[in-house]
């Protein structure tokens, strides 16, 4: 009796090793092909994600595919690459993200830049700078970096003055001069196109605009020129910044066919800078 429990225990035994063999052999190893050959991309939707979508049929002939993920913020973007949920964003200027690895803690890197959409203030009220009235209200982007650069275009036109004409980080309190009593409202940067008709005027970023339907170089009473120094950067990690992926997109972006899709959709609101 003992001797037959003892069989059957091996036999038991030996069953459950050939089933643990038989799962071992059929388990097939983590396929990462489709993770090496695909990028996801964080962006908002103008014209970042147009000029993803423009390049990306050219990535595909050179086997890469990448995903667009559309924002219309500029937290998400940069907090879910940090936590690594997508590969690299695409939207920002490098003030806005030393500000951003400051503020939250996350170690984000510059990787190439891009274009640049000079930043401009709206009116549905008046047709130039000068109509605007005393105490009038101006609405501006409530994040650090381009709330600063909203201050710098009003302080470079001589509407403000401010105690630092070159700190790129100025703030309400750096004003050091308002003539016209202007009073200032922060405001989140994707509604400022939506309380246009309710002040006297906005500063708004270009994809913002251009999401709008609002044309810089026309509809602008002041917008930053050509030698603006906030250039839009593909933003990565240090750990992702040499990924082949993440260089090829680079150079996709990088282009003169880019150049030409800029210049020929964007009518020079939306800069190549490089």
């Amino acid at each position: 009796m003992v001797a037959r429990r003892a069989f059957v225990a091996l036999s038991l035994a030996a069953a459950t090793l050939s089933l643990g063999l038989l799962a071992a052999c059929g388990q097939k190893p983590v396929d990462s092909s489709s993770a090496s050959d695909t990028l996801t991309v964080a962006a908002t939707a103008i014209p970042h994600a147009e000029v993803l979508e423009f390049i990306k049929p050219k990535l595909a002939a050179d086997g890469l595919k990448i995903e667009i993920k559309v924002f219309n913020d500029y937290v998400q973007p940069n907090t879910q690459v940090a936590e690594k949920r997508i590969d690299v964003s695409y939207f920002e200027t490098l003030p806005y993200l030393q500000t951003f690895n400051r503020d939250k803690g996350t170690n984000l890197i510059p990787i190439i830049g891009v274009h640049i959409e000079p930043i401009g203030a709206y009116s549905a009220k008046y047709k130039a700078i000068a109509d605007l009235p005393q105490g009038a209200t101006v609405a501006i982007p409530n994040d650090a970096s381009t709330e600063g650069r909203a201050l710098l275009l009003l302080s470079r036109n001589k509407v403000i003055t401010l105690k630092d004409p070159a700190n790129p980080l100025s703030s309400l309190k750096d004003i050091a001069g308002n003539p016209k009593g202007l009073k200032f409202k922060e405001l989140e940067g994707a509604t400022l196109p939506r309380v246009l008709n309710q002040v006297d005027l906005a500063i708004i970023n270009t994809n913002y605009a251009l999401d709008a339907k609002l044309n810089p170089s026309k509809d602008a009473l002041l917008i930053e020129d050509k030698k603006s120094p906030y250039v839009n950067y593909l933003v990565g990690r240090p750990d992702n910044k040499d990924d082949p992926r993440v260089k090829k997109l680079a150079a996709a972006l990088t282009t003169p066919e880019v150049a030409a899709f800029m210049a020929r959709k964007y009518a020079g609101a939306v800069v190549p800078a490089f």
